[in-house]
């Protein structure tokens, strides 16, 4: 590959001649990136003690069969990712108690969910954008009912985790005491399930149902890297997930290719930094 091939490509990459005209595009999804960059931050902190970095990948799944459903009947698109993940995350939560039971049962969802999902888009005869958004994430994907629905789930997520967050780290990290000392174990597990399905459902819209572990395992783990204080290890992860939802949007404006590319880079490149930290450290 010769200089002026890479120049281009890199021109497709990072291309900011028209910025300041394209920014106003995407403010409804800076605002949604930062609100799943929130979530996401606070809830991956759980999914990695609870050891379920699996269960995302399963819930993201039904999530896209249930917005590909929706997008092809005509329903609210959001809604129906909303409902696939909810059922995806009954259903581990009620079968799954154990870890092998659970990734059994993940395996098994997982095909089933992108089988419906792939047959709902071969059948839909709309826009391909639509289609291939769902996958891979839109940068110009969240008009003012999306950004209203996904406030909405963001604020029930957020209200709840704060209700539960105690009792929650608590049974997390040692359930067997936590039992002992009488903290309901079994509903925590079933109410944070449920607001996984439900971050897994909005973050869905943004970054697509491939790759939303980036918003909702990697910056945790990246976070659990540096810091096992019960404090920094929220804010930091936090603070990485909007670093690399946020800064994908800006980068993906540019090149107006899809968003997802970006906020997995940006997010496996932080992981690694703070792998490379703790190395230091050691």
């Amino acid at each position: 590959m010769d200089s002026t091939s890479v120049a281009n490509i890199l021109g497709q990459l990072f291309n900011f001649s028209d910025y300041a005209q394209l920014i106003p595009l995407v403010q409804n999804s800076l605002i949604a990136g930062a609100l799943l960059g929130l979530v996401g931050g606070l809830i991956g902190v759980f999914v990695m003690t609870r050891d379920m970095s699996f269960a995302v990948h399963g819930i993201s799944e039904l999530s896209f069969a249930g917005a590909s459903v929706a997008l092809l009947i005509g329903a609210n698109v959001v809604a129906g990712s909303v409902a696939g993940s909810l059922v995806a995350a009954a259903i581990i939560g009620a079968l799954g108690s154990r870890a092998k039971d659970r990734n059994s049962i993940i395996a098994v969802l997982m095909p089933a969910g992108l089988g419906l999902g792939i047959l709902a888009l071969s059948l839909y005869s709309g826009r391909a954008a639509n289609k291939f958004g769902l996958l891979t994430g839109q940068i110009i994907a969240v008009d003012e009912p999306q950004l209203i629905w996904l406030a909405g789930i963001c604020l029930v997520v957020l209200v709840t985790l704060a209700l539960v967050w105690r009792p929650l780290t608590f049974a997390s990290l040692d359930p067997e005491v936590a039992a002992a000392r009488g903290v309901p174990t079994r509903a925590l597990s079933v109410i944070f399930m449920l607001l996984l399905g439900l971050s897994v459902a909005a973050s869905v819209q943004v970054v697509g149902a491939l790759l939303v572990l980036s918003l909702l395992v990697t910056p945790a783990a990246a976070a659990l890297r540096i810091t096992r204080s019960p404090i920094l290890t929220p804010i930091l992860s936090v603070a990485f997930a909007l670093v690399a939802v946020l800064g994908g949007i800006l980068l993906a404006l540019g090149g107006g290719l899809p968003i997802s590319p970006y906020v997995t880079t940006i997010s496996f490149l932080i992981y690694l930094v703070a792998r490379l930290i703790e190395r230091g450290r050691k």
